[in-house]
This record gives structure tokens, C-alpha cells and sequence, in this order.
């Protein structure tokens, strides 16, 4: 009689403590899309922006999302990394990272964007945060030099640091005045559905993976 008793004492006790794990797992994941104003949303609505549809097409594939809008306009990688610290809070499961447009507009040494990104994805490392990493393709303005300098730099951090690549974040939509705003730079809500759509699977698989990466 004591042994049953205390069998389904023992037994109890490990369901309680199951427990946690399991309120654990049905959490919303907490992704902070760290950006300028490509990523932002600049001259859209909150739910027109690439954060706001991207945790609409995640909802949808059964991925619920706590997603924070980093974006802010006019930014540069090396403004994201002096931001990084309250940009991306405690807590937070992945990072999805868009920087380096207004380097390549501006002219930026390369050598500093590629410095810049590196700092920004050591740190998220040391803090065990997954990071999906969003090419840039420099403008022809500067030359072919730049350019190769420039380009090479989001695929070799990839490589460096082990995680995944999106090549180009405008992939579909750069160019293309039906999908851009007055400016020619700034994607409109159509625009942003097109990148969703194309960079979907990508963070599906992206998503996917933390839970190995961490364990």
C-alpha cells in the first residue's frame, strides 16, 4: 500500500514538473527584425510593414509570432550595432537581420559594414540569440571594386558564423517601379508581400532549426 502511494506520489511530482516545459513550448516565438527603413516600413502602416506581414504569413502556416519592428530609417550597420543592446531585448528567440543599404548608398568603406555586421552577430551569439542574416547588393554608382567588395561581405559572415542566408532582401522587388514607392526605393505593401512570400520559406526553416541549435 505505502509502495502505490508512493508511486503515484512520484508520479505527480514529474507530471508537475513536465509542466513548465510544456506551457514552455506553446509560447509565442519572439523575433526582432533589426533593419533600417526597408524593413521598417517607411510610408506603409504597421501592418503593411515587412514585420507585420511576415507574422501574418507565419500565422497562417501555424508559427505564432511575437515580432518586433527594429527598423529604423536612415540606419546604417554600424547604427544597428551602437542600438543592438536595446533594440533586442531579453527573452528574445531570433533575430532576423537587415542592415547595410544605406552603407552601399553612402559609400561606406566596406571594411566597416563588414566590421560592423560582425560585431552585431558576435554579440547575439554570445547571447544565444538564432540570427537569419538578409543580403544587400551594392548600386553600380560606385563601381565594380566596391561592388565585389561589398557583396561579399553577407555571404562570407554566413559562412564565418554558421548561420543562414536570405542573399538579397529585395530579391523580386528591387527595380521594379510597380512594386516601389515614388522614390524607387522603398517598397509598397505590394512590394513587401512579394518579399514575404520569397523569403517565407527561408525563416520557416530558419524557425525550425532554433530549437536544435539550442538544445
Amino acid at each position: 500500500m505505502h509502495i502505490l502511494v508512493l508511486m503515484m506520489g512520484l508520479m505527480t511530482a514529474n507530471a508537475a514538473l513536465a509542466q513548465p516545459s510544456a506551457v514552455q513550448e506553446g509560447k509565442p516565438i519572439k523575433i526582432v527584425v533589426l533593419g533600417d527603413s526597408l524593413s521598417a516600413g517607411l510610408g506603409l502602416s504597421g501592418s503593411a510593414s515587412f514585420p507585420g506581414q511576415l507574422q501574418k504569413a507565419l500565422k497562417a502556416k501555424g508559427i505564432d509570432a511575437d515580432m518586433i519592428n527594429a527598423g529604423v530609417s536612415g540606419d546604417t550597420s554600424s547604427g544597428g550595432r551602437d542600438r543592438l543592446d536595446w533594440s533586442v531585448p531579453e527573452g528574445t528567440d531570433a533575430v532576423i537581420l537587415e542592415l547595410g543599404a544605406n552603407d552601399a548608398l553612402r559609400g561606406t568603406d566596406p571594411k566597416i559594414t563588414r566590421a560592423a555586421l560582425s560585431d552585431i552577430l558576435t554579440r547575439l551569439k554570445a547571447r544565444k540569440i538564432a540570427v537569419l542574416l538578409c543580403g544587400m547588393v551594392a548600386p553600380p554608382n560606385y563601381g565594380a571594386d566596391y561592388a565585389a567588395q561589398f557583396n561579399a561581405i553577407y555571404p562570407d559572415l554566413a559562412k564565418s558564423f554558421g548561420i543562414p542566408l536570405y542573399p538579397f532582401f529585395l530579391d523580386g522587388v528591387a527595380a521594379d517601379a510597380s512594386l516601389n514607392q515614388a522614390d524607387g526605393m522603398h517598397p509598397t505593401a505590394e512590394g513587401v508581400d512579394v518579399i514575404v512570400k520569397n523569403i517565407l520559406p527561408v525563416v520557416q526553416a530558419f524557425l525550425g532549426a532554433i530549437p536544435g541549435q539550442r538544445s
